[in-house]
């Protein structure tokens, strides 16, 4: 085999460059490799790191992954695939065989898709490949899933020699199936399944699924230390910064990475953290970088926070946005983030469009029906009224001695609702259903008229962040905004429903109605901040009582409070303490508008 590679190095014409003469042309070398990225990606405004060492060796090996970064950046998302390595590697996941699996996988869902447009990348493959044994074999050798690229580069180069194993067909049987894939998700899953399935069996079980994984938010990655953290300008230049390494490492193909430090245990769950006055002076531009600018002066905001942020939340404040994408502190990487979730939350939208429509139509003639059966004459028997004389035959030969109907006058009594969504880090798997359910009661309530404002909640650190989506007497066209959703950190579910219901108390109509969806237990950190008012973590039976507490007094101001449920069976109790018997279990989107639609029925046919 050394010989056949002798004579194609010879006929190619090529040798590996001393230092000095990549050196001297490392601008060019970087010009060329960002050119043929441009050209497969079509995207002249990419920005990624390039593997430019390996160019001293083979150019065919740094050719090959910058086609592969310009296929994958086509085709498949760098930032989802970077965050969910980011993700799993801080829930005590290896960096670096998660690495070498993920570069096995995006090479197999990637080159089938380029090859069928650029036919000649597949000499390039064979060229890198055999640099790679040529220069690398000693390397992939050294761990499990360089053995399984090796494997994967002599079937390739239709070569024998490199011993397989069942343990090694396994994984690449599974990493065979992305020659089909579709999207990022798709890769993600394989690599998910044949890390936890090969590599490390009792990750699962120690530290979730994959939806546990992706439930991570960006607050829980730079967790690692936070006083360390504000010392940076911002969270994103930390993410950006890591994402950018995981955009070119996760497309090299060589085995040649150096090692890096592995994870050496759990992250503690630990829902008190101990800060300064000084981190906490930097906190607020955080807020405003990953949620946008408040939509409120600092009057307003120091008032508002004077009236609702006492006693147990003495220590919180509040925070009123737009969100990041109509009120940017900056363009970063949040920004890109939320763009990025809104385009999945209407993807959701477009393949579900039949059963939200349908949805929307059932809420929209309930609500109707209800609200015209409110609204109509009646009539009933009475001593008194318009006499009706096929009765007069009753007198002196019945009890009934009711002659007269008696006009019931149409009660026009007007209604108002406030949508108030959990945005916590625990809806990271679901934000587009979120999205979608938050639609749903908007556009029919829309449909019929009713004011309605939308609100969606969650905390992080001091803030208790309340985001904005409608207005109660917005245009409909403000209903789209639902498909901006996003969620992270934690949820301080008491102080969200205190600051919201004194909106409705001050609204003209006669029938108030607040539904809150949520999927689980109020729970959030707490600052212990010099001088702290409350060093008690906001969880658990603490965080139930305060929750079920601000229920009951809105409902004590007439306010019909219904709490729609969509997580796990094990919290419904924590449910029902807080809420009582208004609430709704919603298994699935199909039976979501009957759910909501009986409820919001039975107060307008009980006002």
């Amino acid at each position: 085999m050394s010989n056949l590679k002798e004579l194609r190095r010879r006929s190619r014409k090529y040798r590996p460059l001393t230092t000095e003469e990549f050196d001297e042309h490392r601008l060019e070398i970087a010009q060329r490799l960002k050119n043929l990225l441009w050209t497969v990606s079509g995207d002249y405004s990419l920005d990624v790191k390039l593997d430019l060492n390996s160019f001293k060796k083979s150019k065919y090996i740094s050719m090959y992954d910058a086609i592969k970064q310009g296929a994958f950046a086509k085709y498949f998302s760098s930032d989802e695939l970077g965050l969910y390595i980011m993700k799993k590697v801080y829930l005590s996941a290896q960096e670096r065989p998660l690495m070498e699996l993920a570069q096995l996988c995006v090479d197999a869902a990637s080159y089938p898709l380029i090859i069928k447009e650029r036919s000649g990348i597949s000499e390039i493959r064979r060229l890198a490949f055999e640099d790679i044994l040529e220069y690398q074999a000693t390397s992939l050798g050294q761990s499990f899933f360089g053995q399984v690229k090796g494997v994967t580069i002599m079937r390739f180069l239709r070569e024998n020699g490199y011993g397989t194993t069942p343990k090694i067909e396994s994984v690449l049987e599974d990493i065979a199936t992305l020659k089909d894939a579709k999207t990022t998700m798709d890769i993600i899953r394989v690599i998910d399944r044949v890390y936890n399935n090969i590599y490390d069996k009792t990750f699962e079980r120690k530290y979730g699924t994959l939806e546990d994984v992706l439930s991570v938010t960006l607050e829980d990655l730079s967790d690692f230390d936070w006083r360390d953290f504000l010392e940076e300008e911002a969270m994103e230049d930390v993410v950006n910064q890591y994402l950018k390494n995981l955009a070119s490492n996760v497309t090299q193909f060589n085995a040649e990475d150096k090692p890096k430090k592995e994870s050496s245990g759990e992250n503690s769950g630990k829902n008190i953290r101990v800060i300064d006055e000084e981190a906490l002076k930097k906190m607020y531009s955080y807020v405003e970088l990953n949620h946008g600018k408040s939509y409120l002066s600092d009057f307003e905001q120091e008032r508002i926070n004077h009236q609702f942020c006492r006693g147990i939340h003495a220590d919180s404040s509040l925070f009123y946005t737009d969100g990041v994408l109509h009120s940017p502190a900056k363009i970063n990487y949040q920004y890109r983030y939320s763009e990025m979730q809104r385009s999945k939350n209407r993807e959701y939208y477009k393949d579900h469009y039949p059963i939200i429509k349908r949805n929307i139509e059932i809420l929209t003639d309930m609500l109707k029906k209800a609200l015209l059966m409110r609204n109509q004459e009646d009539y009933c028997k009475s001593n008194t009224g318009q006499l009706v004389p096929s009765r007069l035959w009753k007198l002196n030969r019945s009890n009934d001695n009711r002659m007269f109907n008696k006009k019931i006058k149409a009660d026009n009594s007007q209604f108002v609702v406030d949508i108030l969504l959990d945005s916590s880090g625990s809806q990271s798997g679901r934000q587009p259903q979120v999205a979608a359910q938050g639609y749903i009661i908007s556009e029919a309530l829309s449909n019929i008229g009713i004011p309605h404002r939308v609100m969606g909640y969650c905390t992080f650190w001091d803030y208790t962040i309340m985001r904005r989506f409608r207005e109660y007497d917005d245009d409909r066209s403000m209903n789209e905004r639902l498909f901006e959703f996003s969620a992270s950190s934690n949820n301080r579910d008491g102080l969200a429903i205190k600051a919201t219901y004194p909106s409705l108390v001050n609204r003209n109509e006669d029938n108030k109605i607040l539904i809150i969806l949520s999927d689980g237990k109020p729970n959030d950190i707490n600052i212990n901040r010099p001088n702290s008012k409350n060093t008690t973590p906001y969880e658990g039976e603490y965080a139930i009582r305060d929750t079920a507490f601000e229920v009951r007094r809105a409902r004590a101001l007439d306010i019909a409070v219904l709490g729609v449920f969509a997580g796990k069976e094990e919290d419904l109790a924590a449910e029902r303490k807080i809420f009582g018997k208004d609430f709704a279990y919603i298994r699935s989107i199909n039976n979501f508008s009957h759910v909501v639609g009986t409820y919001l029925r039975k107060q307008i046919d009980m006002d």
